[in-house]
């Protein structure tokens, strides 16, 4: 019965017409996934946090309202139902190039400094992401200054 109720809500919403636009193997998906463990992962997602992960997967990946709203409940289900970060890295090491993963990291660091600092949880999950990436801890650190510095720039400090 609940099933009947499910398929009808989903009929009557579009649901079906692309059931699963971000597929598990989508590298959309696990970059939207580490974000969202990125912005959680200090007990609470900021406001800042939960806007600057719309724009970004909405920017980055050239999405539309719908697809990023889409994008993030997917990411926030496979997020929770992960049991580690290498599902998620794995895939991105797959999909991506040096640059790629460099800008997964970029993103992250978006996120954390989202709310003008970084705690030390924020701080190891990147050394690891960054390390599961095999993005150097210079270029990690690079990209850490160059958020910061940018998002000093874009608030007047």
């Amino acid at each position: 019965m609940l099933d009947s109720l499910r398929n009808l809500v989903s009929e009557l919403t579009g649901g079906d017409k692309h059931p699963a636009r971000f597929e598990e193997n989508d590298y959309r998906l696990a970059a939207a996934a580490l974000l969202i463990h990125a912005s959680t992962i200090d007990g609470n997602m900021a406001a800042s946090e939960r806007g600057k992960l719309h724009d970004l997967l909405k920017s980055r990946f050239a999405l539309d309202e719908a697809a990023t709203d889409e994008l993030i409940d997917a990411g926030t289900l496979a997020e929770h139902e992960a049991v580690d970060l290498y599902r998620f890295t794995s895939l991105l090491n797959r999909s991506l190039d040096d640059r790629g993963r460099l800008g997964i990291v970029e993103m992250l660091w978006e996120i954390v400094l989202a709310d003008g600092r970084a705690t030390e949880f924020e701080d190891n999950l990147m050394w690891r992401v960054a390390d599961l990436l095999n993005v150097s801890s210079r270029d990690r650190i690079a990209l850490r200054q160059r958020v910061a510095g940018e998002s000093a720039e874009s608030s007047g400090g």
